[in-house]
């Protein structure tokens, strides 16, 4: 299969039908305990996700226990734990990519089945899917990320190409945009995805662990390309073993463990160097980073952008 057939069935990007308001959420609450259903809802305050109950079991092992959590338009969430803690299953369950085994999960009110406004939600995977058939090029895969804005039969418009781009230029490979995708790197590969999500221009950017394998200076321009994002109202929710340049950024923390949620407020204060509460730091780390800037500028391309090694 080809490789854009696989993306076109990967969602990257979220119409505003079909949308009901969720409850608030409820911090500091214990363990596996629901939402304070007493607290009144706030009016004007989107809920982008919202999961109740959520329990996810893999191969037979439980992997998330009764989750309750919400996010709401305009937070900067970062999920941390421990390796086997449940991060990236969680907000693959918030995306419907991992099925629930009891409880609800909602993108803007609808469940993940129903809902259609894929073009409001980037989402930045750990690695790229393989596919088969003819290579896709970087600019192939990172065009992929507008599809979800496009009318069925409708060419490519200026503003595709524009937005495809800015989103190559942001991550450094613009110069590299007719390379086939599987002679990068891992650490390069990382960079694609996160223009493919750019290019698409959503509304909220889901993220699971954008900055393994990708070396200090990229991972400080990302936290440059966010906080421009999150200035004009983006929502984010990444994942994490340590969040570097971009724990100022954050202004919320879930920490998991063991498919539970022992904290739910702001970032806790570093332990040591990288420790965060709920992170042994026994995982090994990422390969060799990969360098090459990550700079995100809405509107036009940047041709003094430095190049991509």
């Amino acid at each position: 299969m080809h490789l854009i057939t696989a993306l076109r069935n990967t969602p990257t990007t979220l119409t505003r039908s079909d949308r009901k308001e969720a409850w608030p959420p409820s911090r500091g609450t214990r363990p596996g305990a629901r939402p304070d259903e007493s607290m009144t809802r706030q009016p004007g305050v989107e809920t982008v996700f919202a999961m109740t109950g959520g329990q996810v079991s893999l191969d037979g092992r439980p992997v998330l226990r009764g989750v309750d959590v919400q996010v709401r338009a305009g937070e900067v969430v970062a999920v941390l734990g421990a390796n086997g803690s449940g991060k990236s299953t969680l907000i693959r369950a918030l995306l419907g990519l991992v099925p629930l085994s009891a409880g609800r999960t909602e993108l803007y009110g609808v469940p993940p089945a129903r809902f259609r406004a894929w073009h409001r939600v980037g989402y930045v995977p750990q690695r790229l899917s393989a596919g088969g058939g003819v290579p896709s090029t970087i600019r192939e895969v990172v065009a992929s990320g507008r599809i979800a804005r496009q009318r069925r039969l409708r060419p490519t418009s200026i503003a595709d190409r524009d937005a495809v781009d800015r989103a190559l230029h942001a991550v450094g490979l613009a110069d590299r945009a007719g390379d086939p995708v599987h002679a990068l790197s891992g650490g390069q590969q990382q960079r694609v995805l996160i223009a493919r999500a750019l290019a698409g221009e959503p509304e909220v950017f889901v993220m699971d662990e954008p900055t393994a394998g990708v070396d200090a200076d990229s991972q400080r321009n990302l936290a440059e390309t966010l906080s421009r994002l999150i200035a004009e109202g983006r929502t984010v929710l990444l994942v994490a073993h340590e969040l570097g340049p971009m724990e100022s950024l954050v202004t919320r923390a879930l920490v998991l463990k063991d498919g539970v949620i022992v904290h739910d407020g702001a970032p806790p204060a570093a332990v040591g160097t990288h420790a965060l509460p709920g992170h042994d730091h026994v995982h090994p780390h990422a390969a060799p980073a990969e360098s090459g800037p990550l700079r995100w500028h809405p509107g036009s391309a940047q041709a003094g952008d430095a190049p991509a090694d």
